[in-house]
């Protein structure tokens, strides 16, 4: 029987995520977009929610072109609010026009790629974590992702969304020991 981390469900969704994407290093810059805006959408809720939704998030978010995103209008935004497919919060739909305006001015002199990578030295993080007790929340890294993000102006990113985000995109292996995906 094959053993997956603490958090996997019965959901084949989850399960398909947890063995192909979750911890799978993303250096693609629109990919590594959109896993930020998602972790952001998913503050306070549970992945799931937002795994569940993911899909219409790419299409009702122009498959997450952020040179669209940030010209998007009021009207836009009005019909985001009420497009019961995404999680309609004002500040969380906002965040994600918010954010592709800064990713554009980022990659004006950057990758997104390697302005995120930099904060674990351009290589994942291999943890070695037993137990689900001792998966932290936040980290030095996070911590100081998330300073600069909120520096250069995007939203929703705390440092324990962007824990959650390096966990996803492979920047931490935060697999567990006894995990067959590790």
């Amino acid at each position: 029987m094959t053993k997956r981390c603490f958090w996997v469900s019965e959901d084949p969704l989850y399960i398909e995520y947890h063995d192909k994407e979750w911890g799978i290093p993303v250096y693609d810059d629109q990919k590594l977009f959109e896993m930020l805006c998602l972790e952001g959408a998913q503050a306070g809720l549970s992945w799931i929610t937002v795994l569940k939704k993911r899909a219409h998030y790419r299409e009702v978010f122009d498959q997450f072109d952020a040179n669209k995103i940030a010209q998007y209008d009021d009207k836009k935004r009005e019909n985001l609010l009420n497009d019961a497919g995404i999680i309609r919060n004002k500040l969380k739909v906002n965040a994600f026009i918010v954010n592709a305006q800064n990713y554009l001015k980022i990659k004006q002199s950057s990758s997104f790629s390697d302005y995120l990578w930099q904060f674990v030295d351009g290589k994942p993080i291999i943890n070695n974590f037993h137990d689900r007790s001792e998966v932290p929340a936040t980290t030095a890294e996070s911590d100081a992702m998330a300073k600069q993000l909120k520096k250069d102006g995007f939203k929703f990113v705390g440092s324990t969304i962007c824990y959650a985000f390096m966990q996803a995109c492979g920047m931490v292996n935060d697999h567990t020991t006894d995990c067959d995906y590790r």
